[in-house]
């Protein structure tokens, strides 16, 4: 495959240069080259002193030596006789304009009575229907496809599709710039202003498809208020498409706007309403953390403050959740979690749908499990999908979609491993039926997240590819920066070690430019997995302890359990290089009691059976196989599903070779 892409000299390639990457700096035309693209356009030679003007005004740009050329021919300089064009008379000085813009201006000043169609044009924008032009110049149909006839065969414009169902584009910006700068002073605004009503008044399909059309119209014309909330409605059409860039553009330049306007409670409330809809498209190209979305909800919340007892409160107060939340303020996002709680009772059911979800998220990586649970539950069951599918582009997620993809970790954490392959399964179909991209990334990672902790490297893998493609068509830097720390797993589990550990720094790399401070001590646990894999004891007991510290930091405690198994196993390999058989066992059998105590104050089943089994083996090579299987015996015989997941197998195994 073949991929060719252009760029101007200021541009600075993102991608890291490769020996297959060859790149090809385009210099301007050569003088014989001028000279046979001058004939080429001409059809035939020209006089050796026009051929001299163009070569020095023309700079060697392709674009000037055409429309240059094409100016000449029309400027009456010039007769054509069979073999060549020969000159009337004397060429005047500068007879071939320097500027590109002026010799656009002196083809258009020659078309005098077809220039106001092309002022029109130029006003409308650098493409435009028949329709909108028609209704522009009130032209009758012959006249006006005479005079777009004859723009197209100038090639100012190009025309695709027959009226009424046409549509016209300026051959170049430049072209639409010089019928744009032809015009009077006064005559844009009252072009855009008129622009504005016909698309308002005559072509309503056109205003409800294209607002942002409405919307820089009314703005060219200076006329704010008509102009706000159709930057408003363009930036909600744009996010019910996830063109995220495009709506972040539209609301932006709605704010923008906003600031001509006198300052007045009036003006508050439309920028309360704009910073809100910002969030969601923010939070899905930046990550909930950026630094560009605690902005926006902290100016929000400013607003709500100013205007009293706003009812927008609630989706500003979430925003902020969300991104102490990720940013692991913990403390902070659990208490706007609680006050959210206190206002969603006196809010629709929508509200209380996304409060559980956001309380059950904080209290799930705080390690309470169980309560948890029960407010992602609530979160379900006041879920309608009809009803409440729309909160997605409120809030940047669907909140049951999200407390199904949570949920079903939080599941597998207290010991219901079946239930949670469930869960994790609606949560992906939901997600599906939703036909919304960040929420089914969202989704896919937690389900990769499942199959990762049970040690399921191929459903892994398959979800993880599924979060990567995704990631990088809809540029969610988030998703992206979690798949490549799973892809990291991935590699390490495929005995990929140098791949798998140059990943996942990546990914945690990627994560940190998005202000995420949530999830390092679990992904810092994929690098210590790889490092013992590879068998680097030091450098993976040197990620566990980061992971740990991190943990401490920030009190992220729903993967602190699995962290201190982690480093207990890392802590026996040292058993290789060292003599002092007793003292490293006592440190390692040290973290696996901490794991067990742990796992069991959060009422994490699965990570209790994981850490007692690392101590069952300890005491098993130690003799202690009696101790080992009354240890172990209990744990397992809690369990009531999951016996053909790969924890519960080897647990039945030792547990047989413990007698």
């Amino acid at each position: 495959m073949l991929v060719l892409v252009t760029f101007r000299p200021e541009f600075t390639p993102p991608w890291p240069g490769q020996a297959h990457m060859l790149s090809l700096q385009l210099t301007r035309l050569a003088q014989h080259q001028i000279t046979a693209m001058v004939e080429r356009v001409a059809g035939k030679a020209l006089p050796d002193e026009v051929v001299q003007q163009l070569l020095a005004n023309s700079d060697g740009v392709p674009l000037y030596i055409e429309e240059m050329t094409k100016n000449l021919l029309e400027s009456g300089l010039l007769t054509e006789t069979d073999e060549q064009y020969e000159l009337t008379g004397p060429l005047p000085e500068m007879a071939i304009s320097s500027s590109l813009q002026d010799s656009f201006a002196a083809r258009l000043d020659r078309r005098a009575p077809v220039r106001e169609l092309a002022q029109i044009g130029a006003v409308l924008g650098r493409d435009f229907t028949y329709d909108l032009i028609r209704a522009m110049s009130q032209m009758a149909d012959p006249k006006l496809q005479d005079g777009l006839g004859q723009l197209s065969a100038a090639e100012i414009l190009f025309q695709r599709g027959v009226p009424p169902d046409a549509n016209y584009t300026f051959k170049h910006a430049l072209l639409q710039d010089a019928a744009y700068e032809s015009l009077l002073k006064s005559q844009p605004k009252q072009f855009h202003a008129q622009t504005a009503k016909v698309l308002e008044q005559q072509l309503p399909e056109t205003k409800e498809t294209h607002p942002e059309l409405v919307a820089h119209h009314y703005t060219e014309a200076s006329l704010a208020e008509q102009a706000i909330p159709y930057w408003q409605q363009a930036g909600e059409r744009a996010m019910q498409r996830s063109a995220n860039q495009e709506a972040i553009g539209h609301l932006t330049q709605g704010l923008a706007v906003l600031q001509t306007l006198p300052d007045t409670p009036e003006r508050s409330q439309r920028e309360l309403t704009l910073q809100i809809t910002l969030g969601a498209p923010l939070i899905a190209t930046k990550g909930y953390a950026a630094a560009e979305v605690g902005e926006v909800y902290r100016r929000a919340r400013e607003l709500c403050g100013q205007l009293g007892d706003s009812p927008q409160l609630f989706p500003v107060l979430n925003g902020l959740w969300a991104f102490y939340f990720i940013g692991a303020q913990l403390q902070t996002a659990r208490e706007l979690a609680e006050q959210l709680l206190s206002l969603a009772y006196d809010a629709p059911d929508s509200a209380l749908v996304e409060t559980h979800w956001a309380l059950g998220c904080t209290l799930h990586v705080l390690g309470e499990l169980q309560s948890s649970r029960t407010h992602l539950e609530q979160s379900l069951a006041l879920y309608d999908f009809e009803q409440h599918r729309a909160l997605a582009l409120v809030y940047g997620h669907d909140p049951a979609m999200s407390s199904l993809a949570l949920g079903s970790f939080g599941l597998w954490l207290l010991g219901y491993p079946d239930q949670a392959v469930q869960r994790s399964d609606e949560a992906v179909a939901l997600a599906r039926k939703l036909a919304h991209p960040y929420s089914l990334s969202f989704t896919l990672h937690w389900a990769a997240f499942d199959h990762l902790v049970r040690g399921e490297v191929q459903a892994t893998q398959e979800r993880v590819e599924e979060v990567l493609a995704l990631s990088r068509e809809q540029e969610f830097p988030l998703f992206l920066a979690m798949g490549t720390c799973c892809w990291g797993w991935v590699l390490a589990a495929r005995g990929q070690m140098d791949a798998g550990m140059i990943q996942i720094p990546q990914g945690l790399s990627a994560l940190q430019a998005t202000g995420t401070e949530l999830f390092r001590p679990d992904y810092h646990s994929f690098l210590a997995e790889a490092h013992q894999k590879a068998g680097q004891t030091e450098a993976g007991l040197s990620a566990a302890a980061e992971a740990l510290t991190a943990a401490d930091r920030t009190g992220e405690r729903w993967y602190e359990a699995e962290l201190y198994r982690l480093k207990g196993e890392l802590t026996l390999k040292k058993l290789q290089v060292e003599s002092h058989r007793s003292q490293v066992e006592e440190e390692a059998e040290e973290c696996f009691q901490q794991a067990i105590e742990i796992a069991q104050k959060q009422e994490a089943k699965s990570w209790e059976l994981r850490a007692t089994m690392s101590l069952a083996r300890l005491w098993q090579q130690q003799g202690k196989k009696e101790e080992a299987n009354d240890l172990l015996a209990p744990v397992y015989a809690w369990f009531t599903e999951g016996f053909d997941t790969k924890d519960l197998l080897e647990a039945e195994t030792l547990l047989k070779e413990l007698g």
